[in-house]
């Protein structure tokens, strides 16, 4: 067995460390596009749908921006964000399942808030609502990135079979 001297030690570590970093660096700069992106369309389908309200009902025009926006963003996401290419309906169906999730979660926090704080000023109406949209942005993130459009290789296992894994540094 052979041993590294202190110098290889230390530059066998400084290249993990380099390393660890790159892959930081590379999913912050995947992070930054994907709120970047996700920030850009909102405020489009917001434009939107002030546009569209005063031809056709609001919920109608939410409902179809909502879907739009969703469609839009699932397609910047997937060839943007993480670099996946064009996505098929099954991207399309899970994202549209975290849009779901996550106004389920961003309407649980106000509706929380309403039971427990009837008077609340617009003020903290506001807080709990962007919190619970920045939490559920996160979410949204984690979930895209690692289940929807996480990249996938084929890596031979012993015995002839194939294993799939996820493949997270590719930044690195």
């Amino acid at each position: 067995m052979k041993t590294m001297t202190a110098p290889q030690e230390s530059v066998a570590r400084q290249g993990i460390s380099m390393n660890g970093l790159r892959l930081i660096r590379g999913q912050a700069a995947v992070f930054v596009r994907f709120a970047g992106l996700g920030s850009g369309v909102t405020l489009a389908a917001s434009a939107v749908l002030v546009l569209l309200s005063q031809r056709i009902p609001w919920v109608a025009a939410n409902a179809l921006t909502t879907v739009a926006s969703t469609v839009v963003a699932t397609e910047l996401h997937a060839r943007v964000s993480f670099g996946h290419g064009r996505p098929g309906l099954a991207c399309h169906v899970k994202s549209a399942a975290t849009v779901a999730a996550g106004w389920l979660g961003t309407s649980a926090a106000v509706g929380v808030l309403a039971a427990l704080r009837p008077d609340a000023g617009l003020v903290l109406q506001q807080t709990v609502y962007l919190t619970a949209t920045a939490l559920v942005g996160i979410g949204r993130y984690l979930v895209l990135r690692l289940a929807v459009f996480a990249e996938r290789t084929r890596t031979p296992r012993t015995g002839g079979g194939v294993r799939v894994r996820a493949a997270y540094d590719a930044a690195a």
